[in-house]
């Protein structure tokens, strides 16, 4: 929390015990490094890896198309790497890919 600039009500930091107290208060659990860890990515590496634009990402994160999480309200969005091998991603991404103006060699032609 405190790398994600998140201050407590009263404008101080959080320590450990503070950190403790509210997981305790609203039943969250602990960080275990032994759990599986899922491979996430970014918007931004999600938009690299399916060849479209970081806003078409939103739309499809906005639409359930994509699935992806936030730990909190404006933090960065977290999506799963089998979520981009899924069925509802691929048909949304050759959706947006199929609506780009097809260039073809003779349009790209400089006239004199």
């Amino acid at each position: 929390m405190n790398r994600m600039w998140c201050k407590a009500p009263d404008g101080k930091a959080r320590t450990t015990v503070r950190v403790r107290e509210l997981r305790e208060r609203l039943g969250i659990a602990p960080f275990d490094p032994s759990l599986r860890v899922v491979e996430t990515l970014s918007v931004v590496k999600a938009a690299t890896r399916l060849g479209i634009c970081v806003g078409s990402v939103y739309g499809l994160i906005r639409t359930g198309l994509l699935p992806a999480t936030q730990l909190m309200r404006s933090a960065t969005w977290e999506i799963s790497a089998a979520a981009l091998e899924a069925g509802p991603a691929k048909a949304g991404v050759r959706e947006i890919v199929n609506r780009r103006p097809n260039i073809t060699s003779d349009s790209k032609r400089i006239r004199p």
